[in-house]
């Protein structure tokens, strides 16, 4: 699938790897829209790529359905997901002072990262179903987002770590899933990425988690991220497939 004249929805898409997956894809020539949270600049972001903002939060699954309706009206259908939607909050399973993670804190993970991407998904994925088929039968491209932490969490990433990892378990079933109507998916798990969740740490801190990339050492970009969902829609024997973009940095334990 062609990036240029396709209609993408992204989700996250007022910040980080989501705002810059918006403005790759719309200066490649796709109308796009952005769901994110009512109080997030996605209306601003969206004003400036001519495209449209649709708020919501993932964890509510009648917004979600709206959203979804909101932005296949405006867009006249949608070809292209990106989940970017999420959050990474650390917790220790037990803390010195004796404190339990706590419940309510890893449900809300699961829920924004790994329930918000699956309900985004199939609403999408009933959108897509009734494109009109282009070059090999294809009717749409779903990109989600996990992280390397899926496969090395770190101390304190508990839930985070069980939210991507689900993320990147439900990949091929989801492509198997929807091989049957011509949609593709694929994940990407980015590695440490100068992102508005690293964007408040200091300047030493920046530097000391950039030398855990092999080459090259600095932190990954959005457009990085971008440039990589770019492939992934234009490239159609991609699917199925979780996608390290990691520099090829392994994580130790802290």
């Amino acid at each position: 699938m062609q990036v240029a004249g396709s209609s993408a929805l992204i989700t996250g898409g007022a910040s980080g790897l989501g705002e810059g997956t918006a403005r790759r894809l719309a200066a490649a020539g796709a109308s796009v829209a952005l769901l994110d949270l009512e109080s997030s600049p996605g209306a601003r972001i969206a004003d400036e790529l001519g495209g449209f903002f649709v708020p919501a939060d993932v964890t509510d699954p009648a917004a979600v359905a709206g959203a979804v309706a909101a932005a296949a009206e405006a867009l006249d259908g949608i070809d292209i997901c990106v989940n970017a939607a999420g959050v990474a909050p650390a917790h220790r399973t037990i803390k010195r002072d004796g404190t339990l993670f706590p419940l309510d804190l890893f449900e809300f993970v699961v829920r924004v990262n790994l329930l918000g991407t699956f309900d985004v998904c199939r609403n999408v994925a009933g959108v897509m179903a009734t494109n009109e088929p282009g070059e090999d039968g294809e009717r749409g491209v779903i990109v989600n987002v996990a992280s390397i932490a899926a496969f090395e969490g770190q101390v304190g990433q508990a839930a985070y770590s069980a939210s991507k990892g689900g993320v990147a378990a439900m990949t091929l079933p989801l492509a198997r899933d929807l091989g049957s109507i011509g949609v593709r998916v694929l994940t990407i798990a980015p590695g440490i990425m100068d992102t508005p969740m690293v964007g408040g740490m200091p300047e030493e801190v920046k530097e000391s988690l950039a030398k855990i990339h092999v080459f090259p050492q600095r932190l990954g970009r959005p457009d990085d991220f971008a440039a990589l969902v770019q492939h992934c829609i234009e490239n159609s024997l991609l699917n199925g497939e979780v996608i390290r973009l990691d520099a090829g940095a392994r994580m130790g334990p802290r």
